[in-house]
């Protein structure tokens, strides 16, 4: 199947990222003390704490970092609780977007949610205003010449749902969320290695912005993610890399 052309996107992404990597383990932090209080220190007993072991992994945090913030989650260590929100509302053109965050003070993260989408153009929306436009799945991008024969004999018996070929020649796997780590494990044990693996939450109707909106967009992206209680943000917006 055809889908969008995701690649330029994905690195234009992952290149603004490696230019916050100081932000990326603050916001993994969270997200491993989140997942370990919710679900337990136990690796082998709680996926979403594995997947953000993983990343912080990939993100080179040392072992010691990584287990001091399990046992503060857990109550072997005295840490700070954090809960988790999510924000909904709409950019330039319409487009969607969703900020999660992980806060220990909820009344200074929607002010300055807010504050952030009505200085640069958008507007904060009511729960559940914009995340029927997204899909939330596991999401597994390989480099344009995979083999997209190889990639769907191997996902599709994993239990992936769709494998996609964007516009330029990227293959995309989508799978239900709690079949991420059965299809991420196939792909490796294959030998097939995704740029990008995540659960996230998908787009499902792209919405395209080019020039001068294209740039408002990206400022607001910008400045929502630069936000310290901020963990991820979603958009719908297709915008030149």
């Amino acid at each position: 199947m055809a889908g969008h052309s995701k690649w330029a996107n994905i690195q234009h992404r992952k290149g603004r990222q490696d230019e916050k990597r100081g932000k990326i383990w603050t916001r993994i932090i969270r997200e491993i003390m989140v997942a370990a209080r919710q679900g337990g220190g136990d690796l082998g007993m709680n996926p979403r704490l594995r997947l953000a072991v993983e990343k912080a992994k990939a993100a080179n945090m040392p072992a010691d970092t990584i287990k001091k913030n399990i046992d503060k989650a857990t109550g072997n260590l005295e840490g700070v609780n954090y809960e988790e929100i999510r924000y909904e509302g709409y950019g330039i053109g319409g487009a969607a977007v969703i900020v999660d965050c992980m806060t220990d003070n909820r009344v200074r993260t929607v002010a300055e949610v807010r504050h952030a989408f009505s200085k640069y153009g958008g507007n904060l929306g009511t729960d559940g205003s914009v995340a029927f436009q997204f899909k939330h799945c596991g999401q597994f991008v390989f480099a344009p010449g995979t083999s997209e024969d190889k990639v769907m004999e191997v996902a599709l018996e994993a239990g992936a749902e769709d494998v996609l070929t964007d516009d330029d020649g990227a293959v995309e796997v989508l799978c239900a969320q709690p079949d991420f780590e059965a299809v991420q494990s196939a792909l490796e044990a294959a030998g097939l290695k995704p740029e990008l693996a995540e659960v996230t939450m998908r787009p499902e109707n792209p919405v395209e912005l080019a020039g001068e909106d294209a740039a408002r967009m990206q400022k607001l992206l910008d400045v929502l993610e630069d936000l310290d209680d901020v963990q991820e943000v979603y958009h719908n917006a297709e915008m030149p890399a």
